[in-house]
């Protein structure tokens, strides 16, 4: 759920439309309220206006008409009547409503007394009785009823807050969509680059910021290529000026009268030229540039055991009559390679089972060695990390050869992970998939 809110387009959708709908229902709030109390305050002046016709009608005719007049002036929200007595008692606190209409009556007929005009409640809460003194001591009695409820147009507001909603909501998608075409238009241009070839310069177009972003990762990546330019002459020169030494050293060897000490050097000198071209190999990084093309797992790996058996090692092979996919030869070849040998030299054999797992080729390798601690599983993935309670300098090893293999699963798009077996050795696993290759 979390996902579906993690674009920069639906993030800002949603931020304007719960913006614009709380800033729309708090104005309608605002205008309803406003619109109420403009209501009473029109009602109560319509209501003074009345009881103030009343008053003057009944003070200009003879008291034997005045009930009939009242009753002529009755309707709506009054009910009127004439009496010698009034029918609102004096005295009684006067809530803000009634004292409003109370100022109005005084306002619209300011002869009037203060005690001329009475308000007060009667039996029904709806009903309210006035009593308006006339110039001879009768009063004017009113009824007032109180006036319907507003109908609120609920479904009215609902309607017109869901259609603004909509609204926003599809002006906001396409204003997102397009201020973040030029990101997209980035990331897509990032996520086809390969290894095996520059990255085109992204272009430059969209807002300031894009612009800034984009001109800031085609100047990142203008140093990194000259960086990668700059490391393989340095490596082309130092691959070159340490081979030569070392050959003079080997010659140099051959001519050492003690044959103990001749075959020492010519061992020391061996390894370290194992270590040089170990080192060289993964700095260079040398698939990279290999192309990619269809390759039978099963035939490389008969090879790869074939060898090792003209060696005298222990190998075996469970696997299909054939299982094809996408990859670089040399790189697979010496990645699978380095982990043959490993379980061959840690593991006195080596086991391998070959299955296809829906899109994905698995090959198992394992061995019966002491296995990896459990808490350096992950450490001998690092470059020249070894261990040297069971991998010792004997076997001829750098601590490069897992670090090189992963590297070349990885720019499969594959995985390789390494388990120990509950009753002893290594489990190696690796997974590529059948149709893609990423050379990352």
């Amino acid at each position: 759920m979390i996902r579906r809110f993690d674009s920069l387009a639906t993030r800002t959708a949603v931020v304007a439309v719960v913006g614009i709908v709380a800033v729309h229902l708090a104005s309608l709030w605002t205008y309803q309220h406003a619109m109420e109390r403009e209501r009473h305050v029109a009602h109560t002046a319509r209501l003074a206006e009345q009881l103030a016709s009343v008053k003057r009608a009944l003070a200009l005719v003879p008291p034997a008409e005045r009930e009939n007049v009242a009753h002529d002036l009755s309707g709506g929200a009054i009910d009127a009547h004439w009496s010698r007595d009034p029918i609102a008692a004096a005295g009684r606190p006067l809530r803000p409503a009634e004292q409003s209409l109370v100022d109005e009556v005084h306002a619209l007929v300011p002869e009037l007394a203060p005690d001329d005009v009475l308000i007060g409640a009667g039996a029904d809460p709806h009903l309210a009785v006035a009593s308006l003194r006339l110039p001879d001591g009768s009063w004017a009695n009113v009824r007032l009823f109180a006036s319907p409820p507003q109908v609120d147009a609920g479904h009215g507001s609902v309607l017109s807050t869901s259609l603004m909603a909509l609204g926003v909501l599809l002006i906001s998608l396409a204003i997102s969509a397009w201020l973040t075409r030029p990101l997209r238009a980035m990331a897509g241009a990032v996520a086809r680059a390969r290894a095996d070839r520059p990255l085109a310069p992204l272009p430059e177009t969209g807002p300031r910021e894009v612009r800034e972003l984009a001109h800031a990762f085609n100047g990142m990546q203008a140093r990194i290529a000259d960086l990668i330019r700059r490391r393989t002459q340095a490596l082309a020169a130092v691959s070159h000026d340490l081979r030569t030494p070392m050959t003079r050293l080997r010659f140099h060897a051959e001519d050492v009268a003690d044959r103990a000490l001749r075959d020492a050097l010519v061992a020391d000198i061996s390894e370290m030229e194992q270590m040089v071209e170990a080192t060289l190999s993964y700095l260079r990084g040398e698939s990279a540039d290999e192309p990619a093309r269809p390759i039978d797992l099963v035939a490389l790996l008969d090879t790869i055991v074939n060898d090792a058996h003209d060696q005298g090692r222990d190998v075996t092979l469970d696997a299909p009559a054939t299982l094809v996919v996408a990859g670089r030869l040399i790189a697979l070849k010496r990645a699978l390679t380095n982990l043959v040998q490993n379980a061959l030299a840690y593991g006195g054999c080596a086991r391998l089972e070959l299955r296809q797992e829906g899109a994905d080729a698995v090959l198992t390798i394992r061995d019966e060695g002491p296995g990896i601690p459990e808490d350096q599983l992950a450490a001998v993935m690092e470059p020249f990390v070894r261990l040297e309670s069971s991998r010792s300098r004997a076997t001829g090893g750098v601590g490069l050869g897992l670090t090189i293999a992963q590297a070349a699963v990885r720019s499969h798009g594959g995985t390789l992970t390494l388990a120990n077996r509950p009753r002893g050795g290594l489990e190696v696993r690796v997974v590529l998939p059948k149709g893609r290759v990423e050379t990352n």
